[in-house]
């Protein structure tokens, strides 16, 4: 969908699951749409260097999160948004909607 904005399916693959969870790391893409971790790894460097993204490290794994003090990433999130909404529900459920926590034991699925 934004692919022509962004340059490739793997920078538009990044910039919607970070829309989605807000912070993330490289493997964690990369596992989510069965891409290339280098593929992932990247375009958060890209981004990163552009100014779009900040990381830190969180032990030894470098976890990406929007920079806040980059005037252009609201309406970026914005699109981002607008873009997710529009995608199919099953697509959106598939990539974009993890449980953040596990269910509980016997409870009905």
């Amino acid at each position: 969908m934004l692919e022509a904005i962004v340059g490739s399916v793997a920078g538009e693959r990044v910039l919607m699951y970070l829309q989605s969870y807000d912070q993330a790391y490289g493997r964690e893409i990369a596992t989510t749409f069965d891409m290339a971790q280098s593929q992932v790894q990247k375009q958060l460097l890209k981004l990163e260097s552009g100014g779009v993204l900040v990381s830190r490290l969180v032990g030894r794994t470098r976890l990406y999160q929007w920079n806040p003090r980059n005037p252009l990433v609201e309406p970026l999130r914005a699109l981002l948004g607008a873009a997710l909404d529009n995608l199919p529900v099953a697509e959106q459920q598939r990539y974009f909607r993890k449980r953040a926590r596990p269910r509980r034991s016997g409870k009905a699925l």
